[in-house]
């Protein structure tokens, strides 16, 4: 693969981070943000819903999830454009009433996850 690494790192909390750049489906608004990778969550990518509103995503539907306790839910879609790996991809995300945006196995299908909580340095490469 061409494509540069990703790095990040292993917070004092033990959580794998990474910043990522969203853009809205209009591109008229852009953030960088520091995402959670969360290996259990098999989607792209959930994010709080004050993130959704200030990037002003477009509603895209709902969507039923199985929680890690076991309850069924029904979570809120939106689109918008992520930079990943030197390419603009679009992609449904998940809202949450969270504070963390977490980045799921549907984004790292592919690559290489390399986690060292050694030395707290991350690649996705």
């Amino acid at each position: 693969m061409s494509d540069s690494a990703i790095v990040g790192k292993v917070d004092e909390f033990g959580r794998a981070l990474i910043s990522i750049v969203l853009r809205s489906a209009n591109e008229d608004a852009s953030q960088s943000i520091e995402v959670w990778i969360d290996t259990g969550f098999n989607g792209d990518l959930v994010l709080p819903q004050q993130v959704i509103e200030d990037l002003e995503l477009r509603p895209s539907g709902t969507l039923k999830a199985v929680l890690a306790d076991g309850s069924e839910v029904a979570l809120r879609r939106y689109t918008c454009t992520i930079a990943w790996f030197e390419h603009q991809r679009e992609l449904e995300v998940v809202a949450n009433e969270g504070e963390y945006p977490l980045l799921g196995v549907g984004l790292l299908l592919g690559r290489d996850l390399q986690v060292s909580y050694r030395t707290g340095a991350i690649s996705i490469s």
